[in-house]
């Protein structure tokens, strides 16, 4: 009987605080309304009311209009003593859902519902510099962070946190993953930092059962998801071939190679860094191929003409040697440039030449 009590209580609770919003409402509509009833000529129209009713309740009380009546000065007794009350709690109700709200969202509890966003997987100060290029990039574009923390790693205006377990696929719902732009799969600092020296694949394997979740939803919806995964030891890469990750961030061997060739071509790393980074003025860019382009040399010329360079097409970085062969219809062409350069390339309306 006790606990049929409670429940019960806690139910009246919870309706109580559901139908306070429309109980609030209806309360001002209808004060209004006897208000109106009360001094017809006093407030003339419905809306006067209403504006009277809540200037009243929030003893602001301009004094533009007042009841002039025995009744309609005990109607205003009236909501005094009820009113102000209602409305104290219902702002106090307002400012604690506000609250309630910022600290799902800190805490990463609320599910994330934006479209074109960026997944950023597994916290570090990689995953920091990450957006700060991608805001760099892109000012309008959201991202969404996964990880265990308690609350939000990282607070910015475009910044949203889920917390979970990004190889769990009710997480990575809650990231809105199927209206993504793209996932970026960072290897797992805390692992990386406590096991790796013991076991190379405990990094690695966690990053592989991530790819697999997620190719697992692209297979459910039937959509494709741009995946790139940080892989630490690149004899590893193999194993990530039955799941859909469609790039690579470089692994440890890539940077040592990148480091090594540093000292035989001095220089080399800056101009990883400016074509990698969005803070020089040039940096790659993919743009679409133009009809009138049927060769790479063609698109070469052209675009050399506007002052960008065409270095490679997807993977292929030799094009310069195969200028006179087709371009393909599904290329994917890469230019340096400068944005204002990207700007006015992606400008151009592609024209047909003519038939000779």
């Amino acid at each position: 009987m006790l606990m049929y009590l409670k429940r019960s209580l806690y139910y009246l609770v919870k309706l109580r605080d559901r139908l306070l919003y429309p109980f609030v409402i209806l309360y001002i509509l209808f004060a209004a309304y006897i208000a109106l009833y009360l001094e017809p000529e006093t407030f003339e129209t419905y809306l006067t009311a209403i504006y009277w009713v809540l200037t009243t309740l929030a003893t602001v009380g301009f004094g533009d209009y007042a009841p002039v009546t025995i009744q309609g000065k005990v109607f205003t007794i009236f909501l005094y003593i009820s009113g102000i009350g209602l409305i104290s709690v219902f702002i106090g109700k307002s400012i604690k859902s506000v609250y309630l709200l910022d600290k799902l969202k800190v805490g990463g509890k609320m599910k994330y519902t934006g479209k074109n966003h960026i997944i950023l997987i597994g916290w570090s100060d990689k995953s920091e510099l990450a957006i700060k290029e991608i805001l760099k990039s892109d000012k309008t574009i959201d991202v969404v962070i996964i990880d265990d923390w308690e609350t939000a790693p990282m607070v910015e205006k475009q910044l949203y946190y889920i917390r979970g377990d990004a190889t769990d696929e009710e997480t990575l719902y809650q990231a809105n993953l199927p209206e993504a732009k793209g996932v970026i799969i960072f290897a797992d600092q805390i692992t990386q930092d406590n096991f790796a020296s013991k076991d190379p694949l405990l990094v690695d394997g966690k990053t592989l059962l991530i790819a697999t979740a997620i190719t697992s939803i692209e297979e459910k919806i039937n959509i494709p998801i741009h995946v790139t995964a940080e892989v630490i030891y690149q004899k590893h890469i193999r194993l990530f071939q039955r799941v859909k990750v469609d790039e690579f961030i470089p692994t440890q061997e890539m940077i040592s190679h990148a480091a090594v060739r540093s000292l035989f071509s001095h220089g080399v790393t800056n101009m990883y860094s400016e074509l990698m980074s969005s803070q020089y003025e040039e940096a790659m860019y993919e743009i679409p191929k133009h009809e009138e382009w049927k060769t790479y040399r063609d698109a070469f010329a052209d675009l050399l003409n506007q002052g960008a360079t065409l270095v490679a097409d997807r993977g292929n970085l030799h094009i310069n040697r195969q200028l006179d062969n087709s371009i393909p219809e599904d290329a994917q062409l890469f230019v340096i440039c400068d944005k204002e350069t990207l700007s006015k390339i992606n400008s151009v309306q592609p024209q047909k030449l003519p038939e000779k």
